[in-house]
């Protein structure tokens, strides 16, 4: 029996520490997965650790028996199984409850936490104290014995850790995710109840057994149902959305918040961030489109730039660097994304644009972790690579989320950028909280942009797309960016910053989320 509990100290470990991802990820389909989303799930699932470790000690003392512990693990484990079935109405509540106080973000995830693991995660945690108190059949080896507990469920937790993010959760979903692992764990509690004479426990935990694993079966397993939908999935980044209105079919990541890809077979132009990537050489003297040769785009997603790119430019090379392999198959499957200009390379953009061996006349950088742009793409070493990278002509452009009165981000950027390029310019994006942020290898002005607009409209065999693009991002020319911070690998602030820009804004009254 010694043994019998060690194991189940190691299962009771991984199925706790798949909880808390799996929390994370049920979350992220609706909150997004930013810094504060992730406050509320770490710091809710380690206070009930912490009441379920006080409590676990002090019933072990009352109840110092098998029978008890495997009961507790039992109950902790069937009602985390039933949890991923009552999420999606828990979650939609939540956030139609805080929607109205504009704190939808914050409140919403903690109280949906606050509600679905509260009690699982409390029993859960137990496990760790209760089965020391089992074991400790010599108070000379009190130590070694708590030792050897506590290793042995770390040990669970990490692969509690590494099994669902790399493997079961782009395979099955997080939703049969944490049903599997609960359901691993009640079996294994009716296992120790079998053989600690709890007959009747046994029978009721056997029962919820046969309910849990029928739970699947009747339900609808779907992970959202959003008007529209023609597809969803789940991969080890993100929970991908596919949606169909009229000709148009668009890509949502996650919460859902923003589009992060748009394409429709009889138009072009979309009014977002995509096209205004493509105007960057025009900030040049005397630009002209057939000195485009190669193109670079750090966050391709389902390839909107990259095929207008390829309308406006020509055949020429565009190298498209996406790290979740399955948007680029969405990308394939249901955005035309087969170019054969078009390189896909499914890595990290930084490790990809480091390693290429080509100069770009445009690096478009597009990566978004709603609402953040990843650290590692905002500081002087990464601008450095890019600027590397650049043709004598080349452009930098980045999109840039803000608030209608906040342009921190923006001038940090551009403060961090100008290290390392000497002329930046920006433009914001009508209708949007998104920004592009041009910075460009020779010296260049606004005067520019307007001299090649004007050419470009009295030039009839121009593109088209390129024309109205140019001329949005004229009209919505901003100052050129002054101050801000540099941002370093050493010291890249770009979450606190962003954390700091959604909360101002949603107190102030805003919306729940910037992109």
């Amino acid at each position: 029996m010694r043994r019998y509990i060690y194991f189940t100290v190691f299962i009771s470990g991984m199925t706790a520490l798949a909880a808390e991802f799996g929390a994370s990820r049920l979350l992220q389909f609706s909150y997004g997965s930013s810094n504060l989303v992730w406050a509320s799930v770490i710091g809710l699932i380690m206070v009930y650790f912490a009441v379920g470790y006080r409590l676990g000690g002090r019933w072990a003392d009352r109840s110092p028996n098998p029978h008890t512990f495997f009961l507790i693990l039992g109950w902790g484990a069937a009602t985390l199984g039933i949890v991923p079935f009552i999420a999606a109405p828990v979650l939609r509540a939540a956030a139609s409850a805080f929607d109205v106080l504009s704190l939808g973000v914050v409140l919403g995830s903690f109280a949906a936490i606050l509600i679905l693991f509260s009690i699982p995660i409390t029993l859960l945690a137990m496990a760790s104290p209760f089965a020391v108190r089992l074991l400790m059949d010599d108070p000379a080896k009190a130590g070694d014995v708590a030792g050897q507990v506590s290793a042995i469920s770390t040990i669970g937790s990490v692969l509690g850790s590494f099994l669902p993010t790399l493997i079961l959760f782009p395979l099955i979903g997080a939703k049969l995710t944490i049903w599997a692992f609960a359901g691993t764990l009640l079996l294994v509690a009716l296992v120790g109840l079998k053989h600690t004479s709890g007959k009747k426990s046994f029978s009721l935990l056997l029962l919820l057994l046969v309910i849990l694993l029928l739970l699947p079966l009747d339900s609808d397993n779907r992970i959202k149902s959003t008007p529209g939908q023609i597809y969803e999935t789940e991969s080890a980044y993100n929970y991908i959305e596919v949606l169909k209105g009229g000709d148009s079919t668009y890509l949502r990541l996650n919460e859902g918040q923003g589009i992060h890809s748009q394409y429709s077979p009889s138009e072009l132009f979309y009014g977002g961030p995509w096209e205004e990537f493509l105007v960057g050489p025009m900030f040049n003297v005397a630009f002209q489109p057939s000195t485009v040769q190669r193109i670079a785009i750090v966050g391709l997603a389902a390839g909107t730039t990259a095929r207008q790119a390829t309308a406006v430019y020509g055949g020429i090379p565009i190298d498209g660097y996406e790290i979740d392999p399955k948007i680029v198959e969405v990308g394939q499957k249901y955005f035309a994304m087969t170019m054969a200009n078009l390189n896909v390379y499914a890595v990290d953009g930084r490790w990809g644009l480091d390693h290429s061996p080509y100069k770009y006349d445009i690096i478009a950088i597009d990566a978004y972790r709603p609402p953040y742009i990843p650290p590692h793409l905002t500081t002087r070493e990464f601008f450095e690579i890019c600027a590397a990278h650049l043709t004598e002509n080349g452009v930098l452009a980045v999109n840039v989320g803000r608030a209608p009165n906040d342009r921190r981000l923006i001038n940090d950027l551009a403060a961090t950028i100008g290290t390392v390029l000497p002329s930046t310019h920006v433009m914001d994006i009508p209708g949007t909280f998104n920004s592009m942020l041009y910075a460009t290898k020779q010296h260049t002005s606004a005067e520019n942009l307007s001299a090649n607009l004007a050419a470009l409209l009295a030039d009839p065999q121009s593109s088209p797309l390129l024309r109205t693009a140019a001329q949005v991002a004229f009209t919505n020319l901003q100052p050129d960016p002054t101050g801000g911070e540099i941002y370093t690998d050493d010291r890249s602030p770009v979450e606190w910053v962003t954390n700091s820009l959604v909360i101002n804004f949603i107190l102030g009254g805003g919306v729940d989320s910037i992109q």
